[in-house]
């Protein structure tokens, strides 16, 4: 019989999952059954890639579409499992080193904790894997605590941007999976190394099978028009959409011709920063120069790299940055800032260009440098793409994740 493995991603599929869907399928490639689980689906604005559909068809959501059927769902879960096991949740919760007020957040989560649970039970999983350490991962917990199911962790970014109880959720999980060196060390700082023992270093990957170019690299020359530059990232302050377009106004100060396309989406499907970063165009006079395209299709994204002379994230703190990833495996010289993990994943004029994050000038700089050296960008461009050949192929975290849930 085939491991059966629950994948479980919170909102999915977002508009930065494309990865998660690229790792499931390495998985069944490897030979997993595996089943996917979401707390509830994202907005429609931001769920655009060409394999939405087909994930959705796929997923198991907590959160039902109407509230009877929620309600009466919680309700059959939460009968199924005996007073002990409920003893223990509740010995867990108040155990937690967290306020009063989270505590009832808990009493809560444990309720869906049932739900996952008795569809673990129901579709005869072996184990979960939450790529969350937020409350998903809490619901994992609560789920093993009162049915025996084993879970595991990714760990994305810092730990401070999910949540509360993380003590519990590392210390039951079977094991934890992060993403970056840097990020282990800040785990390790923080819980201590007793409570993340069992913890791996597995980095986000790119099947270079399907990212890689059918036409050869060029870089920019004068007389070949306006400079194309092209960043991906959702719609967030932390991403330094605003650095990258006041770059772009320094550069069209100095008479540089460039145009810049930004592909992804706020939270909010297109109401939320998205105005305030269109407002900022529009005052700095960059509307020709400039354009927010929105959460488009992986398609898209991969033809506009292509099309494009350089790839530009200006992230306050990427924790290593799959986008990044993938311009780098199509040939891309790379202009990106150093906050977060970056530094793991490019080296400084031998695969990339680095800059300190919130520094608009020192990346209009950084991209004049490139765009009027054309041996560099060339030289960069190649040097990219051996790079994710030899350390960041999306193989390696779906090895681990299977070779350590099967035991």
């Amino acid at each position: 019989m085939k491991f059966r493995l629950g994948y479980f991603v919170p909102e999915f599929p977002g508009q930065t999952h494309i990865f998660f869907w690229r790792e499931i399928q390495r998985l069944e490639s490897m030979g997993a059954e595996v089943r996917l689980f979401s707390t509830q689906k994202p907005p429609l604005a931001i769920s655009s890639h060409s394999w939405s559909d087909a994930a959705k068809k796929r997923t198991i959501y907590l959160i039902a579409s109407t509230k009877p059927s929620l309600f009466l769902g919680l309700l059959v879960s939460v009968s199924k499992w005996p007073p002990s096991a409920w003893y223990r949740c509740l010995q867990s919760v108040l155990a937690a080193k967290v306020s009063f007020g989270e505590k009832i957040n808990l009493c809560f989560l444990a309720v869906f904790g049932a739900r996952m649970a008795r569809l673990a039970h129901e579709q005869k999983l072996d184990h979960i894997h939450v790529h969350s350490c937020a409350n998903a991962a809490n619901i994992a917990l609560f789920a093993h605590i009162l049915s025996g199911i084993t879970y595991s962790l990714t760990l994305h970014g810092p730990l401070s941007d999910y949540g509360f109880n993380q003590e519990q959720k590392w210390e039951g999980a079977l094991f934890k999976i992060i993403i970056t060196q840097k990020l282990l060390g800040e785990v390790r700082a923080t819980l201590g190394s007793v409570i993340t023992r069992n913890s791996y270093i597995a980095p986000m990957g790119v099947n270079i099978s399907v990212f890689k170019r059918g036409i050869p690299y060029k870089a920019w020359l004068i007389e070949s028009g306006p400079a194309q530059l092209y960043s991906v990232g959702r719609l967030h302050v932390g991403k330094g959409h605003a650095d990258l377009i006041q770059a772009v106004r320094h550069l069209k100060g100095k008479g540089l011709s460039i145009r810049l396309r930004i592909a992804g989406e706020d939270e909010q499907g297109g109401s939320g920063y998205h105005l305030e970063l269109a407002q900022l165009i529009e005052k700095l006079d960059l509307r020709n120069e400039v354009e927010l395209l929105g959460a488009v299709s992986e398609t898209v994204v991969r033809e506009g790299l292509i099309a494009s002379h350089a790839f530009v994230l200006a992230s306050k703190a990427e924790p290593l940055g799959v986008a990044i990833m993938e311009a780098m495996a199509l040939e891309m010289p790379v202009i990106v800032t150093s906050g977060g993990g970056v530094k793991e994943l490019v080296n400084d004029g031998s695969d990339g260009i680095l800059v300190p994050p919130e520094n608009s000038m020192a990346l209009a700089e950084a991209i004049e440098g490139l765009l009027r050296n054309p041996d560099l960008a060339v030289r960069l461009s190649k040097a990219s793409r051996q790079k994710i050949e030899e350390q960041f192929q999306d193989h390696r975290s779906a090895e681990l994740m299977l070779r350590m849930a099967h035991g």
